[in-house]
């Protein structure tokens, strides 16, 4: 008779038991995790840049005398040999005669430099390109990665506008010698009697980028009056912290954004410069800065002298790192560490933690690929904890 009651309080227990606990019991945490993956990963150095042309030339008054009112404009394209501007020149005393001399044979060294040095970057020009056909034939049976045929197609690019600066660098020098020749003839009694004025001549095709002296006055030998460039030669600079220039190598790829088109544009890093320098920052703080300097692999449309870019650097980069989502480290004294999703758990764990960018992180060790890790841990993340992670993303 007593068995029913009882059964009925046994019951009501284990149910009042059983909502207490569910009651008590701690909620899970709701958490975003992501899963450890292979893929490719590049770390890259970024910082604003600027264009310049590549070989800028300024030309200079050949003789002294009064400089005759220039109708050039900035932007106007010029041939070589194009008449920039006249000067009526001054009688030159002997020691003016003599200076006259010595640029003309200035002018003529430097046109047998440039000679060379063109000839130099022939050689190199013809090595790179055969250079290139040797790894596009191995290419082709199989025998070379894709990695080293694209090095020999951005060398031979480097090798062809080496070839193409020391092309324009000729044209210039023998421009210069022929100015030279001009202004030391235009002194003599007989070219005075025959013309009164001196044309200043541009040195190669170019694109007038300052007109220096524009007004009609009186100018000695050697002032500045143009600058010229090849808009058609664009280089990119970047000013890198000297810390960051230290693991840039020449040859290493770029890509140029923020210009104002709608894609990035590839480049290749053709020089870091040796001499770095003092600038201040924005916060008032000194930063030892080097330049470091690039060539466009492809077009450049659209872009001229001194326009502001965004230079990304690329300084190591994997097509198979084993990544993680940077929002999943944090630091426990000298640790990386990140919380693993273990049977519905948060587990922590120590992370060996090789290259990183902004937003990923390479394991070297510590997490194993297809493992979960929890995204931005909060303080009710902790060791043990019920974790409920609906969002899962792949790095």
């Amino acid at each position: 008779m007593w068995k029913k009651p009882k059964l009925r309080y046994a019951a009501l227990g284990a149910i009042l038991l059983t909502v207490l606990y569910a009651a008590l019991r701690p909620r899970a945490v709701e958490v975003e995790s992501a899963a450890v993956a292979r893929g490719p990963l590049t770390v890259t150095v970024d910082e604003e840049g600027r264009t310049r042309v590549r070989e800028r030339f300024v030309v200079a008054a050949p003789v002294g005398g009064r400089l005759q009112r220039v109708d050039l404009h900035e932007g106007d394209p010029v041939a070589v040999g194009t008449v920039l501007a006249h000067i009526a020149p001054a009688p030159l005393d002997p020691r003016a005669q003599a200076q006259a001399e010595a640029r003309l044979r200035a002018a003529e060294a430097s046109r047998q430099g440039a000679a060379s040095r063109e000839q130099s970057a022939r050689a190199g020009f013809d090595q790179a390109h055969r250079d290139r056909e040797r790894a596009d034939e191995l290419g082709r049976e199989g025998l070379q990665p894709v990695e080293g045929r694209e090095r020999a197609v951005l060398s031979e690019v480097a090798a062809a506008a080496e070839l193409s600066a020391a092309r324009h660098a000729t044209e210039a020098a023998v421009q210069e010698v022929a100015e030279a020749r001009a202004a030391l003839l235009a002194t003599s009694p007989e070219a005075r009697r025959a013309s009164s004025l001196v044309p200043v001549r541009s040195p190669q095709k170019a694109t007038v980028l300052r007109v220096l002296q524009e007004s009609d006055r009186v100018v000695a030998a050697g002032t500045p009056l143009f600058e010229l460039g090849d808009l058609g030669d664009l280089e990119v600079v970047a000013e890198l912290l000297s810390s960051d220039a230290v693991n840039v190598r020449p040859g290493a790829a770029m890509w140029i954004g923020g210009w104002g088109g709608g894609h990035d544009i590839a480049g290749k890093v053709r020089r870091v410069e040796p001499s770095g320098f003092t600038k201040v920052s924005a916060l008032g703080v000194e930063e030892q800065r080097v330049n470091v300097v690039g060539d466009f692999v492809s077009g450049a449309e659209g872009l001229g002298d001194g326009f502001r870019v965004e230079v990304r650097v690329v300084v190591w980069e994997s097509q198979s790192a084993l990544r993680i989502p940077g929002s999943a480290l944090y630091r426990t004294g000298s640790d990386w560490r990140a919380f693993v999703i273990e049977n519905g758990r948060a587990v922590s764990r120590i992370v060996q933690v090789g290259h990183r960018t902004t937003t990923e992180a390479e394991v070297l060790g510590g997490l194993q690929e297809g493992d979960r890790v929890i995204l931005y841990p909060g303080d009710r993340v902790t060791e043990g904890a019920r974790v409920d992670s609906q969002n899962l993303r792949t790095p």
